[in-house]
């Protein structure tokens, strides 16, 4: 059993974060959403300077997961206050990403990132966890249902030209 490594970003770590935000994102939609349209995402959405504001802002928190050989960067965590079309309260938070990279899948790293983000949670005195997911990815909504989160709404949003229906998912804390 691998001895992952979670650890609070800081914004010397965005680069890493950047880079392994990238390479999931791509992994996760190559094949499902336009090439063009996955890299302009990812520049937009997961930039270095961006995860660098998180891990800054007393709202938010970046969790670096790194490979205990060498710390190469593996998976990341990000909380951060909800935006989604449904009704949020003030101690709602939500996981806007979790991912891991392909060679920690199915090692259990998944669900201590979840673990840490459930605790970082709690931690801010929040008391529901909202989460955002494609709705056809299975995969994905299997590992949330197993957490013990439920369908809580609905959003549509365009990544390019596609336009992607997500599921929203929420945990009381």
């Amino acid at each position: 059993m691998t001895k992952w490594r979670l650890r609070r970003a800081s914004p010397a770590d965005a680069p890493a974060v950047a880079l392994v935000a990238g390479a999931s994102f791509l992994g996760t939609f190559a094949g499902i959403l336009d090439g063009a349209d996955i890299v302009a995402h990812v520049t937009r959405n997961s930039s270095a300077a961006q995860f660098a504001a998180w891990s800054v802002d007393p709202d938010s928190v970046v969790t670096l997961a790194e490979h205990p050989d060498g710390g190469a960067p593996v998976g990341y965590t990000l909380l951060t206050d909800p935006e989604f079309p449904i009704p949020v309260g003030a101690d709602d938070i939500e996981l806007r990403r979790i991912y891991t990279l392909p060679l920690a899948q199915g090692t259990g790293l998944g669900k201590l990132l979840m673990t840490r983000a459930i605790d970082d949670a709690r931690a801010m005195g929040r008391n529901r966890l909202l989460l955002g997911v494609l709705g056809r990815n299975a995969r994905a909504r299997a590992f949330y249902e197993r957490q013990g989160f439920a369908i809580a709404g609905r959003r549509q949003y365009r990544v390019g030209a596609t336009l992607c229906d997500d599921l929203i998912y929420a945990l009381p804390l």
